[in-house]
This record gives structure tokens, C-alpha cells and sequence, in this order.
């Protein structure tokens, strides 16, 4: 019997960025992808799926009667969420919670139910968010700096596995941990295999960027088609720091990881981003995108820090590059290049998008 795998949330940017490297690079594998389509933008990814093989289903992870419809699989990518983190914070959690948390819940039962292998894309949003905010930080004229730390987990390639847990996250983060736990106990008790990657920013071609995830898209779409844009919180000066992953260096990943799937699903979880060489301030990302473009457009400034804001945030990769004999092989130049190409060659479609 041929390979099978699913992937919920496979419309979205990493999930069909997965699906189509899966059937890709195992052309007899059944690559299957469902997905609500509720986010705009995610309409645009059916006929490349389509073209390319993959099966596209239309269905919720928040149904399961959805995800019986869609049949076993030899392994399920749980690549679906709600990704604000700012969700929620309007008074109205409902949908953040049914989707990250009791969708995650009904994508481990349907893995439990078929025996297939688990993959679920946690998220560094699961650090609390005052811990963070207490980092002890440089400022320099265009990014904060990390300084030394006693304080566990606080390495000087980033935030490590290590980093402690006790504290407010977000609902986002909250519901991100939650299913990691609710993980846990499934591989204990009914012996599931599952891989738990805590990713950071992760960017590339087909993320349709929002002021609220997706940044780098963003700020690279509104230098090409124009729109307005701002430094938010941490006095309004862009000096706040994420490291950026190309969705194809994730893929690379999960390929080493599901090989030796038995020995990583050992390990509780990894952090998973781009680390310190990959790292960008937004004003840096601004003068990234003015060399792309040749244009300055006028960045606004909000002094006021919103209630999920970080200031700094950076992958200590140590644990997964040793486990998996992995690291990231595309540099943030890559990144850029890619999504700039990617702008460029299909303004017409994403332009409506993206303006």
C-alpha cells in the first residue's frame, strides 16, 4: 500500500509549503490536505495543490466526523491554527480555542484511532510572555541585543528548551501548550509516536503576512504594491528581534525527523527556527526591503506595547541540530530573495491580497 499522509490546515502557508514538498519528493506516497479556508489568501493554494497531486479536502479540524471522512493515514501533520497571537484578546477566545486546542485534540484521537505517526507544529509563543519581556536587553541603533542571563534557558544562541514555563503566554500560546501536553499523555499511555517542534517565525513564498503573523511577507508586500506600516510597542523605534525559518528548512527537518521517528519521539520537544544568524529587527527588515524594492515608504511609530508583544525572541537550535543532524541551510537573504521573486511574478493574484 502506498504512503498516505495528512496534513490539517494544508491551504495554509506551511501546511501546503509541506504538501507539496511530501508528494514532491515521494511522488507515490497519497498526499491529502484539509483545511476550513477560512483565513484570506487560502483559497489561492487549491490548484497548486490540485496540479501538483495533492488532494484537497474541505473540512474542520474541529469536526472530527471531518477528519473520519478523510480516512487513515500512515502520518498526520497538524499544521492547523488560529496564528494571532493576538487572538482572543478582542473578549472573544472561541474560535482560537476550538480550532488550536480542541481541533489538535481531534487530530491525536484520529492519529490514535490509525496508528499513524503524529507531527504537531507547536509554537515559541509558549515561553511566557513577561519572562521574556524581562530579558536583559542592549539597545543599539537598530536592535535589541541579548545579554547575559542567569536566568535557565537564556543561552547566547537564544532561548533554549530550558527556558521556564510558569507565567501568562497568550491564549495562543496557552492553547499551543495545552495540546502539547494533552500529547504527551497520548504517547504515554497509548504508546502514539509524535514529534512536537516548537517553531518560531517561519516565512516564504505563498504566506499570505499579516500585520499579526506573517511579518516578513508583510513588510516586503507593502514596500512592492504600497500600504502603510508601523512599529508597534517597546516605544515605537522597530528595534524588537525575531530569528526567521524558510518553510523549506522545516521540510528538511521533518524528513530527518520521521526517519528516525522512534528516537524523536522520545524527546519531549524541540525548538525550531532560523537561530541567531537568521535574526532580523523590524528596522533592519525595513532597510532589507528599501535595498529589494528601491522605494522608502513612511513607517508609522505606536509608542504603546500590546498585550502579546515581545521585544526579543531567538531559536536556540543546539538540541535539534545535534539530535537530527539538521540545521538551517537557506539564509534569511534566501528567505527574502524567494519572497520577493515570489511578489514580483505573481502581483496579479496577491496584490488583492496583500495591498
Amino acid at each position: 500500500m502506498p504512503e498516505r499522509i495528512l496534513v490539517t490546515g494544508g491551504a495554509g502557508f506551511v501546511g501546503s509549503s509541506l504538501a507539496l514538498a511530501f508528494k514532491r519528493n515521494r511522488s507515490t506516497a497519497i498526499v491529502v490536505v484539509l483545511d476550513n479556508l477560512k483565513r484570506r489568501g487560502s483559497e489561492l493554494a487549491i490548484e497548486r495543490l490540485r496540479a501538483s497531486g495533492v488532494e484537497f479536502v474541505h473540512g474542520d479540524v474541529r469536526v472530527s466526523d471531518d477528519l473520519t471522512a478523510v480516512g487513515p493515514a500512515d502520518i498526520l501533520i497538524e499544521a492547523s491554527a488560529e496564528p494571532s497571537v493576538h487572538a482572543g484578546y478582542d473578549g472573544n477566545p472561541s474560535y482560537l480555542v476550538h480550532s488550536n486546542l480542541v481541533g489538535a485534540a481531534n487530530c491525536l484521537e484520529h492519529a490514535r484511532r490509525h496508528g499513524s505517526a503524529f507531527v504537531f507544529l507547536s509554537s515559541s509563543r509558549v515561553y511566557p510572555i513577561a519572562l521574556l519581556r524581562a530579558l536583559p536587553l542592549e539597545r543599539t541603533a537598530t536592535r535589541f541585543v541579548l545579554q547575559h542571563s542567569d536566568l535557565p534557558g537564556v543561552t547566547t544562541a537564544g532561548i533554549s528548551e530550558r527556558f521556564p514555563l510558569p507565567g501568562s503566554r497568550s491564549l495562543y500560546g496557552a492553547t499551543k501548550l495545552a495540546a502539547e501536553l494533552l500529547i504527551e499523555e497520548y504517547k504515554h499511555i497509548y504508546g502514539i509516536r509524535a514529534l512536537v517542534n516548537r517553531c518560531g517565525v517561519i516565512s516564504g513564498p505563498w504566506q499570505m503576512g499579516k500585520v499579526d503573523q506573517g511579518f516578513v511577507v508583510l513588510w516586503m508586500a507593502r514596500h512592492l504594491f504600497g500600504g502603510s506600516l508601523a512599529y508597534t510597542g517597546f516605544g515605537g523605534e522597530g528595534l524588537q528581534v525575531r530569528d526567521v525559518l524558510h518553510v523549506d528548512d522545516l521540510y528538511d527537518l521533518l524528513v530527518k525527523q520521521l526517519a528516525e521517528l522512534d528516537r524523536h519521539s522520545r524527546q519531549t520537544f524541540y525548538n525550531v527556527g532560523g537561530g541567531m544568524e537568521n535574526s532580523v529587527s523590524l528596522r533592519e527588515l525595513t532597510q532589507l526591503c528599501q535595498d529589494f524594492s528601491g522605494k522608502r515608504i513612511e513607517i508609522g511609530r505606536v509608542v504603546e506595547t500590546r498585550g502579546a508583544d515581545i521585544p526579543f525572541y531567538v531559536s536556540d537550535c543546539t538540541a535539534v541540530r545535534e539530535a537530527a543532524d539538521w540545521k538551517p541551510r537557506r539564509a534569511l537573504s534566501i528567505v527574502l530573495e524567494d519572497v520577493w521573486r515570489w511578489l514580483v511574478d505573481h502581483r496579479h493574484q496577491l496584490e488583492p491580497v496583500l495591498r
